[in-house]
């Protein structure tokens, strides 16, 4: 059966299993090796399960173990050009991994990732889906300023959807953040609000993505709880009921969340 595994979220480092209990892929890197190590051990999966590491972008909080994994198990790295070309210039991957530019999609195993372009403040940024060897299917969207049509079309034809959730705006706005930073994450090229990502929930629920998980939450300008209540709220609004209509969980910043099996 296809699983998510949500390792790490948020702004201390970001990364994702997707697979099966055999076969997956590693959708960024943002912890150190050793915590990914400790994190995938707790979920009953071996690091000889990943078969290649997806990039969304060149933000720490994404790549910060890039070079040790891929030293340590050869790991190959798909990001797009712009991506790669930013890992190499800041020294964030070794000169002898093998790399690939991902265009339109890959398939590594028996699984097919597909790449969705997003709008963020990095080279060439994206997200992945990945459709598991029985078909079922997970994307994973975080960092973006806001929701593009190609993104939204992704996640409606998705079996599980991460969507990021990153803060809430009064919070943000009232928060201690420089006042440049604020304007950087409220801008299009962002990250998306509490707001922003609960006005998306009920479209994808009626559409029949009932699985779901609000993802990237800021440590500063954000809570569980705020997040989880703006979302539920906002379909509850649509007439649909918790854990009745459709499942909803928060990534976790640290790895104490049983795998979603989708």
């Amino acid at each position: 059966m296809a699983r998510a595994v949500p390792l790490f979220s948020g702004s201390k480092g970001n990364s994702y299993y997707i697979g099966n209990a055999t076969e997956g892929v590693l959708i960024d890197a943002g912890r150190s090796c050793k915590q990914i190590e400790n994190a995938m051990q707790a979920n009953g999966l071996s690091m000889k399960n990943i078969g290649a590491v997806f990039v969304t972008h060149e933000h720490t909080d994404h790549c910060s173990a890039l070079r040790v994994l891929c030293k340590k198990y050869n790991y190959e790295v798909y990001a797009s050009n712009g991506t790669l070309d930013a890992l190499e210039r800041s020294n964030k991957i070794n000169p002898d991994t093998v790399t690939h530019v991902i265009e339109d999609e890959a398939v590594v195993g028996n699984m097919l990732v597909q790449r969705y372009d997003t709008p963020h403040d990095a080279a060439e940024s994206c997200c992945f889906r990945v459709t598991a060897s029985d078909g079922k299917s997970a994307l994973i969207a975080t960092d973006m300023g806001v929701m593009l049509p190609t993104i939204r079309n992704a996640a409606m034809q998705s079996d599980f959807v991460v969507l990021e959730s990153n803060h809430d705006i009064n919070m943000l706005k009232n928060g201690g953040y420089p006042y440049p930073l604020k304007l950087r994450i409220l801008s299009d090229k962002g990250h998306l609000s509490n707001l922003a990502c609960s006005n998306e929930l009920a479209g994808l629920v009626k559409g029949g993505t009932l699985r779901l998980m609000l993802g990237h939450l800021s440590e500063q300008n954000n809570t569980p709880q705020i997040a989880l209540n703006t979302a539920i709220d906002a379909l509850a609004a649509a007439g649909l009921k918790y854990k009745t209509d459709f499942t909803l969980d928060i990534a976790p910043a640290e790895p104490n969340l049983r795998p979603v099996i989708f």
